[in-house]
């Protein structure tokens, strides 16, 4: 039986679609030692598969290839950066969750970029704060006009040579950015529910594609809710880019930055620290330190 290298661009069903470096699209199921070893294979793998019918492109997937990192939500591997998307109004910008995504990335050592779509809806002023806020703790802000297309071009150049993970929160306009960098994608573009002001039938899976030559791109379903990563309460402050220049001037070497007197992060709340990013911070303390306490893991 002949086997190729290739790697996976969607995954529905139990069912893998393999590309193979001569461009071949192969229709793959998993090898059962994989369900035996508790291992998934997910988009964006590099496998080795066994070809069992040419003629109808069906095969194998035999083995895994070394992961460069892997994600659980979204459930991909292999990814050079991610690129959040959220929409400056309709839905209404939910910053709580933009900052959990944040952290995750910041936790898998993952350069993140933010993309501001619906630009449109708001004002200049509205745009320069919040790009004023999350370009400290991000590689960058691209903001998006879904009217007249202004900022797609530098999503290109932003992705241009890497594999990129989009993901966001249902209804942001997602598809409709994956429209306009690879038509070839042809997302299933949602309207908006009055009542939720969630999207409605946007992307169900992640799938990889190819928007030339090294640059890939990884869409995936949207979410509504992002469960904290594995962390300690007291490791929480090494993943909040702004309190870097911060942390070495507060009283006490083990500051939570949430009580403690002459805390130099506290003291620059308002000021160069946006309160409502460390009003997140708060709130994922106490997540963190809820879970610590349940597990028998105290924080201190």
């Amino acid at each position: 039986m002949r086997t190729d290298k290739g790697k996976i661009i969607r995954g529905v069903g139990g069912f893998y679609y393999v590309v193979t470096r001569d461009a071949t699209i192969y229709e793959c199921r998993a090898k059962g030692i994989f369900r035996k070893d508790d291992v998934k294979p997910l988009v964006g793998d590099d496998v080795m598969i066994g070809i069992l019918d040419e003629e109808n492109r069906l095969g194998n997937v035999d083995e895994i290839l070394p992961r460069k990192n892997a994600l659980i939500r979204p459930p991909v591997a292999n990814v050079d950066q991610a690129m959040v998307v959220v929409s400056a109004k309709s839905p209404g910008l939910n910053r709580g969750l933009l900052d959990r995504f944040l952290l995750m990335m910041e936790v898998r050592n993952i350069p993140v970029w933010i993309c501001l779509t619906k630009t449109d809806l708001v004002n200049d002023t509205f745009v320069r704060g919040f790009v004023s806020v999350y370009e400290k703790c991000s590689e960058g802000v691209l903001a998006v006009s879904n009217v007249d297309g202004s900022g797609i071009r530098d999503v290109r150049m932003c992705m241009k040579g890497k594999t990129t993970v989009l993901a966001g929160p249902s209804g942001v306009g997602k598809s409709s950015l994956v429209g306009h960098i690879c038509p070839d994608a042809a997302p299933e573009t949602g309207v908006i529910s009055k009542k939720t002001q969630r999207g409605k039938h946007t992307t169900r899976h992640s799938e990889l594609f190819m928007i030339a030559e090294d640059t890939f791109l990884f869409d995936t379903p949207g979410f509504s809710s992002l469960a904290l990563p594995e962390l300690l309460p007291e490791e929480l402050s090494a993943y909040m880019p702004e309190f870097d220049e911060y942390r070495d001037g507060c009283r006490y070497r083990m500051c939570t930055h949430i009580h403690e007197p002459d805390c130099a992060v506290i003291s620059a709340v308002g000021d160069t620290i946006d309160e409502k990013r460390y009003e997140s911070y708060k709130m994922f303390f106490a997540e963190l330190n809820e879970r610590a306490v349940k597990e028998g893991r105290s924080s201190r």
